[in-house]
């Protein structure tokens, strides 16, 4: 147990820099590895699964279980002490089954299975664009402005598709503008009956052929009109230019299988109409499932961003408000699928614009999945999503991710196709905000997720440039803002992933008989610290000093940005 203990300790403390990405598998499938410190790549032994749906089905069975009311999965997300001692009152089967999957988990973890990845593997290297005018005390290079390259797109140009790719296209359209002719895209063979019958009995009243020609011409027209799919028009011989963005979605999502991809786009219609989904942007929901998920600005690629708040499902007044019945599950569901049809509302199907969005999953304080209500609710999501929203989602990223939560991803496994599994992204607490950074500029991320974005901020906007320092383990490092003209306002804003350092801010006059000002006595900022924002208005020329002392054994990145308002802008 001591060994186990230790080779966690060393999976969660003395390295939990390392994140997981399972990325797109494309060409020879050779695995791309990175530095080690960077991240491991894993993907959760099959195998696992049978363990781990073994230990939910006992779970569940409570009848059949003494003084146990959930599984040691869930306490691993607490101390090691706490394991144990819920261990002790495990039978021995219980123990032995617990024992095995978490030995193949952690093996798994470990890197024994190493999956591809798909972003440059150069991705979070910061790309040299402009010189800051700033003096540095020990002569070191100046900062510069961050700028990190990310995911693409699957181009949607028929220039850029292959030509099985192709065909299969022009395929599903054929079949697609047949259906809708046909007047079987739509509906079933119940509502075309429904259509037919008033028909027959309009003839045995003596309708004329010419009436009879008529009802059926505008019934068509008008199928013809209501068939679109998020605003685009399905009718390939409309001439829509957006019809094959949408179509390439379905195609996609069955690996360029024409007759798969139809039943899918057929299925999701009338997914759509049973549930009245191009009416959900009107309904109204409970404010504080808001907070749980909401979109919120733009990644590096301009893609749209929606986060998701699992955390506030670790409060149980939250918990059971939201999940704790099948009826509030099922608002949840209706109030997820808004929040995906809101999102859609900010892409643009035009051929070569952006037509997916980047997904961010914060999973602190979740509580574990084997809490039933959650669950089922999550699982029955994931087939909603997968069944009628194809390729919508560029990169989804789990930040903060738990031990456990790698076992439940075994769980969720079956439910999940290849193309969906290969967009995960995972991320350890320590990992959360630097990989955040690799797909969002700082300016873009919130500032509870490490980034420099506030709401409502009348000082800074997006637009603002962020630069960047680094600091090498055991040094300091010092920015140095010149403030030359007297009565200078100057407001900045500084984060330093991870932080660990000690902190201060000064004021450092250019004449030699004047003295420094403190503006923030140093003091040491914890892992958990929020950006910081202060401001400072000058009496005399000076400079205004930032310094980081990093005493941790790691290098740190400081991002900061600041703004000057002279007395001629005042």
């Amino acid at each position: 147990m001591e060994k186990v203990k230790n080779e966690i300790d060393e999976q969660e403390g003395q390295n939990p820099s390392k994140d997981v990405e399972v990325a797109d598998v494309e060409g020879n499938g050779e695995a791309k590895k990175e530095d080690a410190h960077q991240k491991d790549v894993v993907v959760i032994h099959e195998n696992t699964k049978n363990e781990a749906e073994a230990v939910l089905e006992e779970q569940e069975n409570e009848g059949e279980r003494s003084n146990v009311s959930s599984s040691p999965v869930v306490e691993k997300n607490s101390s090691f002490g706490e394991e144990v001692n819920l261990l002790s009152h495990l039978k021995v089967p219980e123990k032995k089954a617990w024992a095995k999957l978490k030995t193949k988990i952690e093996d798994a973890i470990r890197g024994k299975m190493v999956a591809h990845e798909n972003y440059p593997k150069n991705a979070g290297d910061i790309v040299p664009e402009k010189k800051v005018e700033a003096e540095k005390r020990d002569g070191s290079p100046p900062p510069t402005f961050v700028k990190n390259s990310s995911f693409r797109e699957e181009s949607n140009s028929l220039s850029d598709l292959k030509e099985y790719e192709k065909k299969a296209l022009a395929e599903l359209r054929a079949t697609v503008e047949e259906a809708i002719h046909g007047n079987n895209l739509l509906k079933g063979k119940k509502e075309q009956a429904n259509i037919e019958k008033p028909l027959e009995e309009s003839e045995k009243k003596g309708e004329t052929e010419e009436k009879k020609k008529l009802i059926e011409e505008v019934t068509i027209d008008e199928v013809e009109k209501d068939i679109a799919l998020w605003g685009v028009q399905l009718l390939p011989s409309k001439g829509d230019n957006a019809t094959d963005e949408i179509l390439l979605k379905f195609l996609r999502a069955r690996e360029f299988n024409p007759n798969e991809a139809f039943e899918m786009l057929r299925n999701a219609l009338q997914w759509r109409k049973e549930n009245n989904i191009d009416s959900i942007l009107n309904e109204n929901f409970d404010a504080h499932l808001d907070s749980i998920g909401y979109m919120n600005g733009v990644d590096r690629q301009g893609h749209p961003v929606c986060y998701n708040n699992f955390g506030l499902f670790g409060e149980d007044e939250m918990y059971n408000n939201i999940l704790g019945t099948e009826e509030k599950r099922e608002k949840f569901l209706r109030w997820r699928v808004q929040l995906m049809e809101r999102g859609i509302q900010k892409i643009d199907f035009k051929p070569g614009g952006l037509s997916s969005f980047l997904q961010i999953n914060n999973l602190k304080d979740t509580p574990s999945p084997l809490k039933k209500e959650l669950r089922l609710a999550t699982n029955k999501l994931v087939g909603i999503l997968q069944d009628n929203y194809p390729e919508f989602v560029a990169k989804n990223i789990f930040i903060n991710v738990p031990f456990w939560f790698y076992a439940f991803t075994v769980l969720l496994s079956p439910f999940l196709t290849q193309r969906t599994k290969s967009k995960f992204v995972f991320a350890r607490p320590a990992r959360a905000a630097e990989t955040l950074l690799k797909y969002i500029s700082a300016a873009e991320i919130p500032v509870y997720y490490g980034g420099l974005k506030r709401e409502n901020d009348s000082e800074f906007s997006t637009e603002d440039a962020v630069m960047e320092v680094i600091a090498k383990a055991g040094s300091t490092e010092s920015i140095e803002i010149p403030v030359l003209e007297t009565g200078t306002s100057l407001i900045w804003d500084l984060t330093v992933l991870g932080w660990e350092v000690s902190y201060k801010e000064e004021f450092v006059p250019i004449h030699e008989g004047s003295y420094s000002i403190i503006v923030q006595r140093e003091r040491k900022m914890g892992g958990r610290e929020g950006p910081v924002r202060n401001s400072f208005k000058n009496n005399e020329p000076g400079k205004v000093v930032l310094t980081i002392d990093n005493v941790s054994f790691k290098k740190k990145r400081v991002l900061y940005r600041y703004k000057i308002n002279n007395n001629a802008s005042s």
